[in-house]
């Protein structure tokens, strides 16, 4: 099955040549992962022509000719439904915990109801979009996801783990970012000013100080994550609104409540 429409996003880079049914967006500078594809959706949602997207990495590869057909099928079944994340493999087929959207990442074949998702390669319902908003574009890398999948939970709609929907993409890590420790620490603090009820603003943080504290493989970095968080303590998050408390417990039945 064909997608209805592609368009094609290029963040400050030239775009190759293109078969003329991809409508092709080049932008002068890189607005980052969710401000680009914001320019996307907009096309999309605003065209009236699909009621699900499904976005892609450029790096990434559907390796199966029936995805678009499997997508359809599953938001048919579930009209609460509103994101699907895909598996993301490397060229081995093996799926990094990190690619797991789940507490318990053991076994990445195992499906279903979670709480957030994988920005590589999933599906998006455009019906939920223009009821939760696009992408939170100041964010510009990292967490993006999980802003986007808690507007959708508290709105009441499902996010679907789905591992037969395959994207393959190259085994990497995301500290290949210059940027990497600085956003995720700004973004996560911008994150729990969002979207959670100020209660658990400070132990939603507190957990990933001391999780990050443990983690850290180096001093630079470390200090670079420390930098960030104070980025996120004392700039503006955008608007502040958070989730209900029925959201967290609802999470919480999921596996995987709001403050890890």
């Amino acid at each position: 099955m064909a997608p209805a429409r592609v368009v094609l996003v290029g963040s400050g880079t030239p775009l190759a040549d293109v078969p003329h049914a991809v409508t092709k967006v080049p932008l002068a500078e890189n607005p980052g992962c969710p401000g680009a594809r914001n320019e996307g959706l907009r096309l999309l949602c605003d065209s009236g022509e699909v009621d699900v997207v499904v976005e892609l990495d450029d790096d990434g590869l559907l390796i199966a000719d029936d995805v678009f057909r499997r997508v359809r099928e599953l938001y048919a079944a579930d009209p609460a439904l509103s994101i699907v994340s895909f598996r993301i493999a490397d060229e081995e087929g093996v799926t990094q915990r990190r690619h797991v959207p789940r507490l318990r990442a053991g076994d990445p074949m195992r499906g279903g109801l979670v709480t957030t998702f994988l920005g590589g390669g999933h599906a998006l319902s455009v019906p939920m979009l223009r009821e939760t908003g696009l992408w939170p574009a100041a964010f510009f890398f990292g967490h993006e996801e999980t802003d986007l999948a808690w507007r959708a939970l508290d709105g009441g709609w499902r996010v679907l783990y789905e591992p037969g929907l395959v994207l393959r993409h190259p085994r990497t890590s995301p500290a290949r970012h210059a940027v990497f420790y600085r956003y995720t620490a700004r973004n996560r603090v911008w994150l729990a000013r969002r979207r959670l009820p100020a209660p658990l603003v400070p132990v939603y943080l507190g957990v990933w100080a001391v999780l990050t504290a443990v983690r850290a493989r180096s001093l630079s970095g470390l200090r670079a994550w420390c930098g960030g968080f104070r980025e996120g303590l004392r700039t503006s998050c955008g608007p502040r609104r958070p989730m209900r408390w029925a959201t967290v417990w609802r999470m919480a039945r999921l596996g995987r409540p709001p403050v890890l």
